[in-house]
């Protein structure tokens, strides 16, 4: 049997900013309560970055955990894929800024832009390098500082989302082309360009020279990521030869408790199953994921050789998943 490679998730990390930002303290500022935010997001509390903490600055901490649980150095490291919406600078990427950082050797370094499915994204860009002969250690990153988009007279979005990052390491490992094999059994991206108006950001360099805030239409977005997530995550798991009622672990994007709930349950996925941390998180785009893996490797919930599947929807619309077995 000839032997097949595959990009197998060997370290997961994962950094929260330490000012921790509670729903009774956005009470003070803006039209809501703890209540009303918990009923309708599932959110409690979420973290904002420091005034002189940048987004590589998380995306480094995050890595060095990734490192140092996959027993690797940064002087390994020869790709960098930083999957942000929220970059440091315009130019260079993030991720050239986070090579520099660490002190990584010369090697790939660049950014994917796909909001909220920016790792899932990241993960399938990675996993072509590494299957292609191009990587053989890399570092896939999603951080954001997501509360600097924020317009804090809007209690629709200042309520949802929060700062941090998460990492995995991903190296070569051959296996037998079977499902049973370890690393990236398959994925499926998707974006619709059109429903745009949904979710996205006011401002831009080519635009209004500004940043920016975030805009949300949330009711449409809800309806929006029930169906089209449901359906990318069954697309992933056909290309990966499984079915969902096989997955050990779902991980999705930690946007709002109800919509994991809602893909859960048109999955068929119980609710033990389900790895959720949005009530201490919020929603940190790009970083939600491996931040969610980390914290489950971390707790002994999600152990090697469990198949995990990773899903995610953004502005963009963007969405997607990947099946991945640890």
């Amino acid at each position: 049997m000839t032997a097949v490679v595959r990009s197998v998730v060997t370290g997961a990390g994962g950094y929260l900013p330490p000012d921790v930002v509670t729903n009774a303290e956005l009470a003070l500022t803006v039209d809501t309560s703890d209540a009303w935010i918990v009923e309708r997001t599932g959110i409690q509390s979420r973290r904002r970055a420091a005034p002189d903490q940048a987004t590589s600055d998380l995306a480094v901490q995050a890595a060095l955990m990734a490192l140092d649980r996959a027993g690797r150095g940064v002087g390994d490291v020869d790709m960098i894929i930083v999957a942000t919406t929220t970059p440091d600078l315009t130019f260079p990427a993030t991720a050239a800024i986070v090579q520099r950082k660490l002190g990584a050797p010369i090697g790939i370094a660049f950014d994917v832009q796909a909001v909220c499915s920016g790792f899932v994204y990241a993960m399938s860009v990675a996993d072509s390098f590494i299957v292609r002969g191009v990587s053989k250690c890399a570092l896939v990153i999603g951080a954001e500082t997501m509360t600097r988009l924020m317009d804090w007279s809007d209690r629709g979005t200042c309520v949802l989302f929060g700062d941090g990052a998460g990492a995995v390491v991903l190296e070569p490992s051959e296996g037998e082309g079977l499902t049973s094999d370890r690393g990236v059994l398959g994925f499926s991206l998707r974006a619709d360009g059109a429903k745009q108006d949904l979710l996205y950001v006011d401002g831009g360099p080519s635009t209004t020279g500004t940043v920016g805030k975030l805009r949300m239409q949330g009711n449409q977005v809800f309806r929006h990521a029930v169906v089209n997530i449901s359906e990318a995550v069954l697309a992933a798991a056909r290309n990966a030869g499984v079915a969902p009622s096989e997955v050990d672990w779902f991980i999705p994007h930690q946007a709002n408790q109800r919509i994991l709930e809602g893909v859960a349950k048109r999955l068929g996925i119980d609710g033990g199953r389900v790895i959720s941390t949005v009530s201490e998180h919020a929603n940190t785009s790009a970083a939600s994921i491996p931040l969610a893996l980390s914290v489950a490797i971390e707790d002994g919930r999600i152990r090697p050789g469990q198949l995990l599947l990773f899903e995610a929807m953004g502005g963009g619309l963007t969405w997607g998943a990947v099946v991945v077995r640890l």
